[in-house]
């Protein structure tokens, strides 16, 4: 036992206080949201890296079709298209019912809904029915000025013929009229087109629209594979798209055939430019009424022997081929090119 003197000198020890070990974690979640932050900065990078290298494709694709450029048609290589079903190569053209260029359905209105009044007092403007020679030519000097405007003066050739009138829009060594080896029109031709729109909105004649391909073959030969066969029609297709969107009227086209490389112009060189086309048939109202009632369409008209349903004669190919400066051909009698 102390004495009373003793108990002053007695040491006095203080123990210090735990401190809390930073809730058990030792700071290990800011290493965690340091790299989660690290993560989500490398995924806006690479989402920006991607829309980039998105805009670079987009346009060298869209200075490919402003050149009109033709290499590797029909090498079996099959261009990238994107947005069409299944890998279609056909470009979506959205068509108003009423064929004037825009969704209206109700007539053109004004922003407060009413109707306009120089569309309601506008009169329609009569349609012109090309029967003759002479009223087809002059359908043809037409489209010969759309033509030299858009600076497609010598992808065009017409020629009348017992048929009607004959329009052709071929390739050249210096402008085609789709991107290579796809149904997709270059901005020309689209142009072209569209502009061809309202000339036969205002005709009262109906249309085959035909599509041609070279002779050059896709890699895969089979008969579910893409061919020329495919190609040609996709092309007459997206051809008859463009003039809906010029406002033509859905009612002018008749048919719309693919012809792949069965019926080529120059037939000397079967991969020549020229047999890449877009024929136009602008039909007589005879023709038509005939071709209506082959197959059994509503409304048809049969006729008996005074349509004439022969084929061009000799005289008027030759003309056509020595127009675009093609070498004769030796035709059997009776048939056409």
């Amino acid at each position: 036992m102390l004495k009373p003197h003793e108990k002053h000198e007695q040491a006095i020890i203080k123990r210090a206080g735990r401190k809390h070990d930073d809730d058990g974690h030792g700071g290990a979640w800011k290493v965690a949201f340091a790299d989660f932050c690290l993560a989500l900065l490398s995924l806006f990078l690479v989402l920006w890296l991607m829309a980039a290298r998105e805009q670079q494709a987009m346009k060298e694709i869209m200075l490919d079709a402003m050149a009109g450029s033709r290499q590797g048609e029909g090498q079996g290589v099959m261009p990238e298209q994107k947005g069409g079903p299944r890998g279609s190569l056909i470009d979506r053209f959205p068509m108003p019912k009423n064929g004037m260029g825009d969704t209206r359905t109700e007539g053109n209105k004004s922003q407060d809904g009413k109707a306009s009044t120089a569309d309601a007092d506008a009169k329609p403007q009569p349609k012109v029915n090309y029967q003759s020679p002479e009223d087809l030519m002059a359908l043809s000097r037409a489209l010969d000025k759309l033509s030299d405007e858009a600076g497609l003066k010598s992808n065009l050739q017409s020629v009348v013929t017992p048929y009607g009138l004959r329009v052709m829009l071929h390739d050249t060594d210096k402008q085609g009229m789709f991107v290579r080896g796809s149904a997709v029109p270059t901005d020309r031709f689209r142009k072209l087109l569209r502009e061809m729109g309202p000339v036969f909105a205002q005709m009262e004649n109906q249309m085959l629209i035909v599509g041609h391909t070279d002779s050059i073959q896709y890699a895969n030969t089979g008969y579910e594979g893409y061919s020329n066969w495919t190609l040609s029609a996709n092309r007459a297709m997206s051809a008859r798209a463009q003039l809906l969107a010029g406002s033509m009227n859905p009612e002018s086209v008749l048919q719309v055939v693919g012809m792949a490389d069965r019926a080529p112009l120059d037939t000397k060189n079967a991969t020549a430019g020229i047999n890449r086309r877009i024929e136009l048939l602008i039909l007589t109202r005879g023709q038509a009424d005939t071709i209506s009632a082959m197959f059994g369409m509503t409304g048809a008209q049969q006729h008996g022997s005074e349509v004439e349903v022969g084929a061009p004669d000799a005289e008027t190919l030759q003309r056509l081929r020595d127009k675009l400066g093609l070498p004769a051909k030796k035709e059997q009698a009776g048939h056409a090119n």
